[in-house]
């Protein structure tokens, strides 16, 4: 009997034991599962508000603010290349400015000499090259300088009056197209070979419309019954024109002007030799640069000592 009481008080004991750690293993467990399982949404449940409450703790998802002061357009207000004597627009666009044109004013100034050029639609210097434009209800503000020269090129302030006020910088560039011709001012040519004079435009911020060829000041034409007469013109930040002539004869000799319509001309001399003085020209002298087969040449002293060689040993 006392065997099985002392039992009976063990059994109660782990039974109250149990009763009282029961509830912590069990939310125990419940965690453990909840870390590995996700949690049981509908797929077609609608997504989750800009700001609910979860937990009793509110979530506000940010938002974009609107700038709310003018501010420049970097994409609209670039640096400008402008051609030698051609108008040229430096645009500064202003975002925001709204209604606060009475308050606020778009102004440019150079920089060179410090010198306010327009405040607004106005112009305030007396070089009457310089204007203001805008147009009601627009963003840009342009400045327009007519006969740009090359002490024009440097920086220009596009200025609003905020407090401090705002600034955006554009450089101007005033460039002059130029031409040359490769191999000038003159070239010797056998007879029958190809004539090739290549004329390159630089520095020009748009190709030429047209490049005009010239020989002896009257315009070449591709379709004369000469024939064998052509032009290749490819355009790009270098544009380059290829006059080919074939079978070279003396009367194509002359003077050659290459034309492009916006840049100063260029010439060069051709001089098709015969076959009896394509070694040394009529003068006596090995001429400074030549073609065969359509491309030029200079001669070096090896050539030199090769036709020295060749002529004694014909005489010796």
């Amino acid at each position: 009997m006392a065997n099985k009481g002392f039992g009976e008080v063990i059994g109660l004991f782990l039974a109250v034991a149990f009763c009282i750690t029961c509830p912590e293993y069990v939310s125990s467990a419940q965690r453990e599962l909840g870390k590995g399982s996700p949690t049981n949404t509908s797929a077609t449940s609608p997504p989750a508000a800009d700001n609910v409450i979860r937990s009793g703790v509110v979530v506000d998802t940010p938002r974009p603010t609107p700038r709310t002061g003018p501010y420049f357009d970097l994409a609209a207000s670039k640096n400008v290349t402008a051609l030698l004597g051609k108008t040229a627009y430096l645009n500064c666009r202003v975002k925001n400015l709204g209604n606060k044109t009475l308050n606020m004013q778009v102004s440019w100034v150079r920089h060179r000499d410090i010198h306010l050029l327009t405040v607004g639609r106005y112009t305030y210097t007396s070089d009457q090259r310089f204007r203001a434009i805008h147009l009601p209800h627009s963003e840009d503000w342009t400045l327009q300088i007519k006969y740009p020269q090359h002490r024009d090129s440097g920086i220009y302030e596009c200025q609003i009056s905020t407090t401090p006020h705002m600034s955006h910088f554009i450089h101007l560039n005033v460039v002059e197209p130029t031409t040359e011709i490769i191999g000038g001012p003159d070239l010797y040519i056998d007879r029958g070979s190809t004539i090739n004079l290549t004329c390159v435009v630089l520095y020009s911020p748009e190709p030429p419309a047209y490049i005009f060829w010239n020989h002896n000041d009257a315009i070449i034409s591709y379709d004369s019954p000469r024939g064998g007469v052509s032009v290749v013109t490819e355009k790009g930040e270098t544009t380059t024109s290829f006059l080919l002539i074939q079978q070279a004869r003396p009367s194509d000799s002359g003077n050659y002007q290459c034309n492009p319509s916006n840049a100063q001309s260029k010439s060069v001399v051709v001089h098709v030799l015969n076959e009896a003085n394509s070694i040394f020209p009529l003068s006596g002298e090995y001429p400074a640069a030549m073609q065969r087969g359509g491309q030029a040449f200079a001669p070096t002293s090896t050539h030199c000592i090769v036709l020295a060689t060749s002529i004694f040993l014909a005489l010796s």
